[in-house]
């Protein structure tokens, strides 16, 4: 594979056209966040054109601090809107979406570190129509087995979680309280529990992984039966934050999305620009769900 590093960061288009602006309009109005905004995603204009955003539950403050998440870090002291799970369903059915991604800041002050309203939202969102698909991105829970199945009972179509990074530098990026073996766990869990859902990850590369380490992540994630995964170039969000160690090519970004669908991952999304929730696993998540084959280049 060709080598570089630090290469020109990849070039981010600014968000722009009504179809955003009307989404963060209806966002503003309804005190919304979207991880769109609040990890300042390169891909949030080409989402929110196409009507997809990433809503963030439970408020814009996180009681970890991952090194390399822009996320606001604090202590919300158990303050949280019992009327979201309406708020977003509302949004949803306002912005006509039939694919919703939901996720969270970590709300650890919470005695059931927001399960029960991560339940809720997918719940309300459901009623509105059972062909509405719904993705979870969740925190880890702790690796609490109750908590997990109340969002595993609310009925995602695809539970996800995202180990970040390789194992050997996990105490580096992540918060202390999360991990390697934890995050591998929610996954397992998840899919154990209720094999119909869709179970799906991302690491993020650039923080100076070796292909070793990224080649035993993968099979790791194989053995506990993750269907989807996602790579994308690791960008720091601000000064304080991790430094970049590498920008990957084109090339190795093409590489590692053929070694994971050799593992016999459903669909791997790899590129500088790819996160977690792009839109593209989404149109692969309906093109499963309706039992189409979709291949994708």
């Amino acid at each position: 594979m060709k080598t570089t590093t630090l290469p020109p960061k990849p070039k981010i288009r600014p968000p722009s056209g009504p179809r955003y602006l009307k989404i963060k309009e209806l966002l503003s109005h309804l005190s919304l966040a979207t991880v769109c905004q609040e990890a300042r995603c390169p891909n949030m204009g080409e989402c929110w054109g196409g009507g997809t955003a990433t809503i963030m539950i439970m408020g814009d403050v996180c009681t970890r601090g991952c090194r390399f998440c822009s996320v606001k870090t604090g202590n919300p002291k158990g303050v949280l809107d019992q009327q979201e799970p309406y708020k977003v369903a509302h949004a949803v059915s306002v912005m006509g979406l039939d694919y919703v991604v939901l996720t969270s800041v970590d709300r650890d002050d919470l005695e059931d570190q927001g399960a029960g309203h991560f339940a809720k939202t997918v719940k309300e969102i459901k009623k509105l129509s059972s062909k509405i698909l719904v993705e979870v991105l969740t925190p880890d829970f702790k690796g609490e087995t109750v908590l997990i199945d109340k969002v595993i009972e609310a009925a995602p179509d695809v539970f996800a979680h995202n180990v970040e990074t390789v194992e050997a530098l996990q105490k580096e990026v992540r918060d202390p309280r999360a991990g390697y073996e934890q995050s591998l766990f929610v996954l397992e869990y998840v899919k154990k529990q209720n094999p119909q859902i869709y179970t799906k990850t991302s690491l993020m590369l650039g923080l100076g992984e070796t292909n070793d380490q990224i080649f035993q992540c993968l099979k790791d994630l194989r053995q506990v039966g993750c269907d989807i995964l996602t790579f994308g170039q690791y960008l720091q969000p601000a000064k304080h934050k991790l430094k970049v160690k590498k920008y990957l090519s084109s090339e190795e970004f093409s590489f590692w999305k053929a070694a994971a669908e050799e593992l016999g991952f459903l669909y791997v999304a790899s590129g500088p620009l790819v996160r977690s929730s792009y839109r593209a696993g989404e149109l692969f998540v309906k093109g499963l769900k309706k039992g189409e084959h979709i291949s994708w280049d």
